[in-house]
């Protein structure tokens, strides 16, 4: 039995899901996931580690179909609700999955694609048990779980293997961090094929015994209205979310503004993260909801690694400090630990995922001799807690001998009232290496590009100063709200 099964069993008659306007219970949820288990398996002894792909609607099918998979021995590959079909394509292919579970309103976008490499496909909604049950495989925790695929902002993205033994770490480690408990009630409102909705905020709900509720596709209006209710007292949101609530808030009547802000103030947590968090953005929330949010970091290839505390001291602008049973340092480029300076986050521990799916090469090149994965996140350590610099390869700009932190300027930036947005990239030039640029997205029209010039003169050092600027109505986002710096620096 998986072990997310085993936690469900002490659970069996509290709320699991509610979707809509249906509820359902762990016992409906192990006995799904039982049953489809069978169906996969079809009279097999153990799916043995093959890949099965799903496209299934967030809430208890989709649950129950990632149960079943791991009880059957499988390896779940959740496909991307809103990527075009190239997109599910290359995720199939590239997982080399031989079954395909979809939720009916994906059959006509699959079809095609389960034509072509002959697919075993299963239409939930139509499956007919006709075997009797029968054992379930033992499942190691050592055996392939999941493959996430990274969110590609650099490069083609690659399928992140984790075993179970890494779920479980990531999970449990979070339940203790953050108080999870069986009181708690969620809302899911983030595509479930990453880290941040899947393991944070599904996973680590359903393992309390606590509820988890589905919200179809993002909606400000209907999350507030949501909020009122009271039943939600844990929430995680990527900072765009925050964005787009607060301007809704800003745009009600006094008095709907009051009964939201009363009802955020009963909230036992908040947290956002899988971008940096705007220093206005966390000010602004606080403000409508007495909450400090929670910033953390992690990524695909970890789960979470580092977070502010539960109860203790939040730092705006700061990650936190090293969670339990996670091992962080910062390196330099020879893979040398250094400690008042800048540096990679590396880190060690069971969280810590398996390969690169089918590419060791690239899964070598990321772990340094001695085991330390290499995340490509530069980060400097002040009074204890981390603050994230940017990324090696996008946030941090060499220019004329300086490692500059994109990210910083953003922040300065969007101090600015004219400022709604902004990115910072570097742009390759012959004398300096590399020169400033900033993407702006205006609070105004017409913006004054002359007056933003002088007023960054007064806040940043002469080195710092975007040479290069680019308006623009909208920046380029993954599913997870984070810019494709990328796709910014094609402006320039």
């Amino acid at each position: 039995m998986i072990e997310p099964i085993r936690q469900a069993r002490q659970h069996l008659d509290s709320i699991a899901i509610l979707a809509g306007d249906v509820s359902y219970r762990y016992r409906e949820l192990v006995n799904a996931a039982e049953n489809l288990s069978d169906i996969l398996l079809d009279n097999q002894t153990d799916l043995a580690e093959a890949r099965v792909a799903f496209m299934v609607t967030p809430g208890f099918d989709y649950v129950a179909t990632l149960w079943s998979i791991w009880q059957a021995g499988g390896v779940a590959v959740p496909l991307c609700l809103t990527h075009p079909l190239p997109s599910l394509r290359h995720t199939v292919e590239d997982s080399k999955s031989t079954i395909l579970i979809f939720s009916p309103e994906f059959e006509s976008q699959l079809s095609p694609l389960i034509q072509e490499k002959k697919l075993r496909a299963l239409k939930l909604g139509t499956l007919n048990k006709e075997t009797l049950p029968h054992k379930l495989p033992e499942i190691s925790l050592n055996q392939r779980a999941l493959i996430l695929y990274t969110s590609g902002t650099t490069n083609l993205p690659k399928g992140v293997v984790t075993t179970h033994q890494n779920i479980q770490a990531q999970i449990t480690t979070l339940i203790t961090a953050w108080n999870w408990s069986d009181n708690d009630h969620t809302l899911c409102i983030l595509p479930l094929h990453h880290v941040h909705g899947l393991i944070n905020v599904v996973s680590c709900s359903l393992w309390a015994g606590a509820t988890c509720e589905f919200l179809p596709e993002f909606d400000a209006k209907k999350v507030c209205e949501i909020f009122l209710e009271q039943r939600v007292n844990v929430f995680m949101a990527v900072p765009t979310i925050y964005f787009k609530l607060i301007t809704h808030w800003e745009g009600l009547p006094v008095k709907e503004q009051e009964k939201i802000s009363h009802a955020l103030s009963s909230f036992r947590l908040m947290v956002s993260g899988s971008a940096a968090l705007p220093a206005t953005v966390m000010e602004k929330w606080k403000a409508i909801s007495g909450h400090t949010l929670l910033e953390r970091y992690g990524m695909t290839e970890l789960g979470m690694a580092i977070s502010n505390p539960y109860v203790g001291d939040r730092r705006t602008g700061f990650v936190g400090l090293p969670l339990p049973g996670v091992s962080i340092r910062l390196a330099n480029e020879a893979n040398e630990e250094v400690y008042d300076e800048p540096g990679e986050i590396q880190v060690k521990g069971e969280n810590v995922f398996l390969e690169y799916w089918n590419k060791p090469d690239a899964t070598q090149r990321s772990f340094t001799h001695d085991g330390w994965f290499k995340t490509g996140d530069i980060a400097v350590v002040e009074n204890g807690y981390y603050r994230i610099m940017g990324r090696n390869s996008v946030d941090i700009i060499k220019s004329g001998g300086y490692k500059i932190s994109a990210l910083e300027i953003e922040e300065i930036l969007r101090t600015h009232p004219a400022v709604k947005d902004c990115a910072v990239v570097g742009v390759d030039n012959e004398e300096w290496g590399e020169i400033v640029a900033a993407a702006i997205v205006s609070s105004v029209d017409p913006f004054d590009l002359d007056l933003l010039r002088t007023w960054l003169k007064e806040q940043l050092p002469p080195y710092r100063l975007p040479r290069k600027f680019h308006i623009v109505n909208e920046l380029p986002r993954n599913a997870m709200g984070k810019v494709t710096k990328n796709e910014v620096k094609k402006w320039f």
